[in-house]
């Protein structure tokens, strides 16, 4: 039941149907007694500069998670940012603090890299490739370079883009082989989905799996459905994968630290989660 007291976390993006974080926090919230509730809400690129300050001029509003595609936009309009938003040049989360300015962070790649390794994968001295430079697959780059791989194989269909998120790692990063390469996840460990693709019915699949071996782990973003055409594929081969929820799952524990949430463990948020596709 909303009240009057009850505290609001905005989820802001576009288009809002594929939203699955409401169906996570507000049953954790409502099993713990929690007067707090996630509210999608839908704002297109062109309104989002000015429609976060007036946002946060809301007095019952804990923060903002933010997604799709407003990811790299709100880097710009923070006061303060962690080293990973700076990393990653891009934000998922937004608060308020005391003194009025509005903080970031990063959780995605956080939460993609937790999610690997509660299946076994030891990211320290592997090799991986993640196709997709943008908010969310510049995001896992960090936090796995921060697991400190061997090597980073990077591609995008942007040559800019992928040539900054290259630099801003090598930067933080020099000891890391960081690589610009084509969409082959032959000879990694690791082969990342980062893109929309598996969204839209026919679109083609982010690499050739052709080259994948069955050793090969396999992680997704895509969250519109469970078993992506990618992650069909991989699984047929033999690879172990990672859905696109997982990401999502894995996250929340930080994302809940961060706005002053308390604790909370990935078993009790998918126990009591009613997500739908």
């Amino acid at each position: 039941m909303i009240s009057g007291h009850t505290q609001i976390l905005a989820h802001v993006g576009y288009p809002t149907g594929t939203f699955k974080a409401p169906m996570i926090y507000n049953p954790w919230f409502h099993a713990r007694g929690i007067d707090a509730v996630v509210v999608p809400m839908g704002v297109q690129a062109d309104a989002f500069p000015a429609f976060l300050p007036a946002l946060f001029s809301l007095t019952n509003l804990r923060g903002a998670l933010i997604t799709m595609p407003h990811k790299v936009t709100t880097v710009a309009l923070l006061d303060v940012c962690s080293p990973t938003v700076r990393i990653a040049g891009s934000c998922n989360a937004v608060r308020r603090r005391d003194d009025g300015a509005l903080e970031g962070d990063m959780f995605d790649g956080e939460g993609f890299a937790r999610g690997l390794e509660r299946k076994g994968l030891v990211i320290g001295g592997s090799s991986c490739l993640i196709v997709g430079s943008g908010g969310v697959g510049s995001a896992i780059a960090a936090s796995l370079a921060a697991r400190r791989p061997a090597r980073l194989t990077l591609c995008d269909t942007d040559p800019r883009a992928v040539a900054a998120l290259a630099d801003r790692l090598g930067q933080h990063y020099p000891a890391i082989d960081v690589r610009i390469g084509r969409p082959d996840p032959g000879g990694h460990d690791l082969a990342v989905n980062a893109t929309p693709l598996g969204m839209q019915a026919g679109d083609p699949l982010p690499f050739d799996i052709a080259r994948l071996s069955p050793s090969t782990f396999v992680g997704e973003v895509v969250m519109k459905h469970e078993m992506t055409p990618l992650l069909e594929a991989a699984k047929r081969i033999g690879c172990r994968i990672q859905v696109g929820t997982d990401m999502l799952f894995e996250q929340i524990p930080a994302y809940l630290e961060f706005f002053g949430f308390g604790a909370a463990s990935v078993e009790d948020l998918r126990s009591l989660a009613t997500i739908r596709y």
